[in-house]
């Protein structure tokens, strides 16, 4: 780099005079031999200079003799700074790319908010019993997976920047009218204009959801920090989990693809973590003891049907002494029957049923109070286990890994938890407060649970991701601007390192442990007041296009090299990316160079820069944004 910086200054010194002929030779020998020596280097890629996102440049500007001062726009995939920032609130592109090597098309207007693994058509292949057919159900061979680009709806803008993000959207990204009119009573939500207004509503709680989770903090302790993590089972447009951000509380909240169009979608636009999901014949994609505590408002989930299925569900990913709030149908049957247009008998047989079975897992009815009644599991299953002497069902399930959730079908037995040393200790042991408990070493780690990893690894791992998380904002300028992105997704996660590195942004990320690694960490992050999920990357993720402003693949290709196709994996990548969203990929020189010839061709800008340690390490940094385009533009 040397030699090329040199380059530079003679091409600049020269450029004020006419250049004989033994200067040209030796500028030519000079950019030359700059340029040999960049491809002899691990693929011919410079050093990132510190300080902002002008740093990022590539060896193709950094050597170039045609023009010292390269300036390039989001919209070139040649050298120079990339632009990380977002411009389109409206229609429109900047300037023309240069034709990439294979071209994606874009896919049909049809597939605009296509979900590979929740296909509707591919759907009804399935049985309808117990919503089997709304689980996940992936192509199942290359002829049916989808090899263009999921085109944006036409008028797709950038979402609004958190917090004003909870409550409007733009019409154009989310185009769906339906539940304004099935849910106007309920104030779900509202269109005013060229946007969907969320009032806060919520059927089971008129006064907004405010109040409502005020009326919980009433019944169990929502404001000490003792509960972080939770669940929000159909979860409508998530304001439940929207209004619990402010207090410190972070739920993923899930819920069926089209059960009500788009609900899970709106909550996405809204900036609040959701996913596709369903409770139906598959363990939920989350380790045991993950959640603080879970939540139906009016999920309408069958909860005292197949022998309790769904509740045990629930039990087997609550942690020890975790909630379990129900409001909706049966509760306050007394008051809200006519409404509900069901018999007294009937709501009350349900009431029955739910309470035999919350009392069968050995959970303790804190309170019901009005609208809202609240269970706790207990810390250790000391006295359930001799309670199994009376109760005979559901037993304790005895061979099944309780973390095991990828494909796995639930089972009616209640999921051991962790021995106990006496009646008041904490099974898998007790966890700080939030927020201590981001930072503390985690329980699974200190009690030795996770096969090769020590406290020393975690807290080194935790620093090590601070490091690099500040060299990321160092090269993308607009990492650091708060507003620029909300909704992030980390996609081999490991620790959770960087998330935590975040946890002062005003931004929540998605981790997902993919299930052909060490899938046990994922118990870790929620142990550290995160959420996550597993996730095979040979396959589409559960969520709707243009989900995420960022994308971070620590390692990806090379854990997936030779499981599947690089080009599936960064097609899924396209779809759920936001337009002009960021992309970081983290990984292997050799595969970033073969990455990078696919992207592109999607419609990327992207550049390869050295790693935070330096251009002698292999591992280096592709940086990525996907350019501005909907349906109906002259590009597609």
């Amino acid at each position: 780099m040397a030699m090329g910086a040199s380059a530079a200054k003679l091409h600049l010194s020269s450029a004020a005079r006419r250049p004989s002929m033994v200067h040209l030779v030796a500028v030519a020998a000079l950019c030359s031999l700059s340029y040999l020596l960049g491809i002899w280097h691990h693929g011919g890629f410079s050093a990132a200079p510190a300080g902002g996102a002008g740093a990022a440049v590539s060896i193709a500007t950094a050597v170039s003799c045609a023009s010292p001062t390269p300036t390039v726009s989001s919209s070139s995939p040649a050298g120079g700074p990339l632009d990380f920032a977002a411009h389109h609130t409206a229609e429109g592109m900047e300037a023309e790319a240069a034709p990439p090597r294979r071209a994606y098309d874009a896919c049909p207007a049809k597939y605009s908010e296509y979900t590979p693994c929740e296909d509707v058509d591919r759907s009804l292949r399935f049985p309808r019993d117990r919503l089997v057919y709304r689980e996940r159900h992936c192509p199942s061979s290359d002829a049916e997976r989808l090899r263009c680009l999921v085109p944006a709806p036409k008028g797709y803008r950038n979402p609004f920047a958190w917090p004003a993000s909870r409550d409007v959207a733009w019409f154009a990204n989310v185009p769906h009218k339906e539940l304004t009119v099935e849910k106007a009573v309920q104030n779900w939500i509202r269109v005013d204009g060229d946007k969907f207004r969320f009032p806060g509503g919520g059927t089971m709680f008129p006064r907004g959801a405010g109040a409502y989770i005020d009326d919980i903090g009433k019944i169990i302790p929502l404001h000490d920090g003792s509960i972080r993590t939770a669940l929000d089972t159909g979860c409508g447009v998530a304001s439940w989990g929207a209004y619990l951000l402010s207090r410190n509380i972070l739920a993923m909240s899930f819920a069926p693809r089209d059960s009500h169009e788009a609900q899970v979608q709106f909550a996405l636009e809204r900036g609040v973590p959701a996913m596709i999901g369903v409770l139906a014949s598959n363990r939920l994609t989350y380790p045991a003891r993950s959640f603080d505590m879970a939540h139906c408002s009016r999920c309408l989930i069958p909860w005292q049907l197949y022998d309790g299925l769904y509740l045990i569900e629930v039990d087997r990913i609550l942690r020890p002494g975790g909630y379990w709030i129900l409001s909706g149908p049966p509760i306050n049957w007394k008051k809200h029957w006519k409404g509900w247009a069901r018999t007294r008998d009937d709501l009350n047989e349900e009431q029955q049923a739910i309470e035999k079975v919350a009392k069968s897992l050995c959970w303790k009815k804190v309170k019901e109070e009005g609208d809202i009644a609240v269970w706790q599991k207990p810390t250790n299953h000391v006295h359930c286990k001799v309670s199994r002497k009376v109760i005979k069902s559901p037993p304790f399930c005895s061979s099944q890994n309780p973390d095991a959730a990828w494909y796995n079908k639930m089972e009616a037995c209640i999921t051991p938890l962790p021995e106990v040393s006496d009646i008041t200790e904490v099974a898998g042991g007790e966890l700080k407060k939030w927020p201590e408990r981001l930072t503390a070493v985690p329980p699974r780690i200190a009690s030795g649970s996770i096969e090769g990893v020590t406290e020393k690894i975690f807290v080194e791992d935790t620093e090590l991701w601070k490091k690099r998380v500040g060299h990321y904002k160092s090269v993308i300028a607009q990492f650091g601007q708060k507003g620029r992105y909300r909704n992030l997704l980390d996609m081999n996660a490991k620790f959770g390192g960087f998330a935590a590195a975040l946890v002062d942004d005003p931004v929540w990320v998605m981790n997902m442990v993919p299930t052909v690694g060490n899938s046990t960490t994922l118990g870790v992050i929620y142990e550290r007041g995160l959420i996550g999920s597993y996730q095979d990357w040979c396959e589409g993720m559960s969520t709707y296009p243009r989900t995420y402003d960022l994308i971070h693949a620590d390692s990806v290709f090379t854990l997936y090299n030779g499981r599947c196709e690089m080009e599936d994996i960064l097609l899924e990548m396209d779809r759920i990316l936001r337009p002009e969203g960021t992309v970081i990929i983290r990984d292997d020189v050799d595969l970033l160079v073969k990455i990078k010839s696919i992207a592109d061709g999607m419609r990327w800008n992207s550049q390869i820069v050295d790693h935070e340690d330096g251009p002698l390490v292999r591992e280096k940094l592709l940086l990525v944004v996907k350019t501005y385009w909907t349906l109906g533009d002259n590009k597609q």
